[in-house]
């Protein structure tokens, strides 16, 4: 099993973790409702994906 020789500096190790950082994720308009949602993701109140019925959601 491979064992580091030295022991990694602290700003090397940050540096490493500087892209685990937490993103927002990023929301649109539905273009049928025009609610919030994910990107590439089914709309939760119409149930439509690039402008097709994807699932049956019960009308309010």
């Amino acid at each position: 099993m491979a064992v580091p020789k030295k022991r990694k500096s602290h700003s090397r190790t940050r540096m490493q973790r500087a892209h685990d950082a937490l993103v927002r994720p990023h929301f649109i308009t539905c273009a049928n409702c025009r609610e919030p949602r994910q990107l590439h993701r089914i709309c939760g109140s119409c149930g439509q994906y690039r402008s097709r019925q994807v699932i049956a959601v019960a009308q309010k």
